[in-house]
């Protein structure tokens, strides 16, 4: 079991002291600075001074595109499960002749 490592990560100019495992560390990271430059382009795109308000439409924002790819990967899942019945199917047609 890997050791745990204890990080400080900077949003929105707060440091948040964080014990995570090694391999979160670069995703984590990686996350706070998208945090960051979204802020910093919210704020210079709509004038915005209250953090609050940033933070919430940054929120917004990430869980918006994650239920947007959930959605088209359901999607793709959906017309791949159709072609692989068609193909299934087709097989099976050849075979029964």
């Amino acid at each position: 079991m890997s050791e745990k490592l204890k990080i400080k990560l900077s949003i929105a100019n707060r440091v948040y002291p964080l014990t995570i495992f090694p391999s979160q560390e670069e995703g984590l990271r990686k996350a706070a600075k998208n945090i960051d430059a979204m802020i910093t382009q919210f704020e210079e795109s709509y004038s915005v001074r209250d953090k609050q308000d940033v933070l919430a439409m940054c929120a917004l924002q990430f869980a918006s595109q994650a239920e947007q790819k959930t959605i088209d990967k359901n999607n793709v899942n959906e017309q791949v499960e159709q072609k692989l019945k068609a193909l299934n199917d087709l097989l099976h047609s050849h075979l029964n002749s």
